[in-house]
């Protein structure tokens, strides 16, 4: 039987470490710790002779557990200029089955987090129950579903 593939997700930015602080905070992923044998990425950096000023060139998240998929973050020269045509969806509601009223307060409460960590609100969705989902862009305008 084949086993399935190890794969990433991967964010062209302007500012890698910004981005990535929203994203820690949206999915709950951390910085992993530096490799084993090595006391800080400072001083990984220094024994694969990465230069000081390539140092904020990327950042890298991963999920706690080491279930789930990666997320690197790229410095990159040009700005977003089109809506993303791929997205993520952070599911903090527990779905359509959960009560209304605890599904919209717990989209509302990760908006509201995510706003006042650069995020902005897009647009709003409700449905003939009510809220069903909240487009964000993160700090540097990439699109995202709150739901």
């Amino acid at each position: 039987m084949d086993q399935p593939v190890r794969w990433g997700v991967t964010v062209d930015c302007a500012d890698p470490r910004v981005v990535a602080r929203f994203w820690a905070l949206a999915l709950g992923y951390r910085e992993p710790p530096p490799p084993e044998g090595q006391p800080t990425w400072d001083a990984w950096f220094d024994a694969h002779g990465v230069p000081p000023d390539e140092r904020d060139d990327a950042t890298y998240l991963a999920d706690p557990s080491g279930r789930l998929p990666t997320l690197s973050f790229l410095k990159v020269p040009e700005p977003k200029t089109t809506k993303n045509r791929l997205h993520l969806d952070v599911k903090v509601s527990g779905g359509r089955d959960v009560p209304q009223e605890r599904r919209e307060a717990a989209i509302r409460a990760k908006v509201a987090e995510l706003v006042a960590a650069g995020g902005r609100t897009l647009q709003e969705y409700t449905g003939p129950r009510g809220l069903d989902h909240v487009v964000l862009a993160d700090p540097e305008g990439n699109e995202l579903c709150v739901v």
